[in-house]
């Protein structure tokens, strides 16, 4: 009988966490540790990458979409963004954005052209599109958690539950796929074969199949903690947003812990000339830490 002996290194270095398993190659060196960009904003949101590098990002309370380029600079992308929470560039390089001061689906074009996607889903109210995932054929995935908003006049969703939503490229109606306690992040694999969707309501991350016809199947509990923002590198790795950012193998098994120092990480990416600069959205802030690996989208 063959016995495998699986070693793991620990080690805590300027607040920074990380552990190693197997060959998996360090994702990032144990004495860096993430830098303060700015901490000008209310709250800070969906962090989107576009083919260039240039990473954008929402700061809801505030109504705007703001840009970090990959030279570093900070600028105001659009201002009265529709009070847009996640967002993802489509193919044609047009910003899709859960925009949920109206509960509607955006997309916004190079020139801030706006186009609603999404008003409603049957005549009813969307809870309040949060996240969303575009795959290669321009297919929409997007949550819809119910959150109140102080700047909403209703009170209580027109929806019976909390879903997540397919929009088929070209289609003007969404397909409900499946109900949670309150889904948030979302993300899938690059060769379109998986989607993670954490459950935030639930503390749980769950993964599917993705069927040909973009429908998923085979849910999955993959990781026993819920998040808000998720996202992947080259390696498979997911990482989830909360307290922090927390890092999951393929596997489904923790293998890094980043700490970062504010009350709430909502949301990560990894963007960049080289997409290898994670960007993490924490409340009042954004963050950046230089990565050994490469994000996907």
């Amino acid at each position: 009988m063959k016995c495998r002996l699986t070693v793991s290194v620990y080690c805590i270095i300027f607040g920074v966490s990380t552990s190693v398993f197997g060959q998996q190659k360090p994702l990032f060196k144990a004495d860096r540790k993430p830098q303060l960009i700015s901490n000008q904003f209310a709250f800070t949101e969906g962090p989107a990458v576009d083919k260039a590098g240039n990473i954008f990002f929402t700061d809801q309370p505030n109504n705007k979409i703001w840009k970090y380029d990959i030279n570093g600079k900070l600028s105001v992308f659009m201002d009265g963004a529709g009070r847009a929470n996640g967002t993802y560039f489509d193919s044609k390089g047009n910003l899709i954005a859960c925009a949920d001061e109206h509960n509607q689906l955006w997309q916004i074009s190079k020139d801030k052209k706006v186009k609603k996607l999404l008003k409603d889903f049957k005549g009813k109210l969307f809870n309040g599109p949060n996240d969303l995932w575009i795959d290669k054929k321009d297919n929409i995935y997007f949550t819809d958690p119910y959150y109140q908003r102080y700047y909403w006049t209703r009170t209580k969703p027109d929806m019976s539950s909390q879903k997540v939503f397919l929009l088929l490229k070209g289609q003007t109606q969404p397909i409900a796929l499946d109900s949670m306690v309150r889904p948030n992040g979302i993300v899938g694999t690059p060769d379109g074969k998986h989607l993670f969707v954490a459950d935030i309501g639930d503390g749980k991350v769950y993964k599917y199949t993705i069927n040909p016809n973009g429908l998923i199947s085979n849910r999955e509990m993959f990781f026993a903690q819920g998040a808000d923002g998720i996202t992947l590198d080259e390696q498979g790795n997911l990482y989830l947003a909360g307290k922090g950012i927390t890092i999951v193998n393929p596997q489904g098994i923790q293998i890094a812990h980043i700490d970062i120092p504010e009350p709430w990480s909502a949301n990560v990416c990894l963007g960049g000339k080289n997409r290898d600069m994670l960007f993490v959205t924490a409340s009042k802030a954004i963050y950046v830490l230089k990565m050994n690996v490469r994000g996907v989208e």
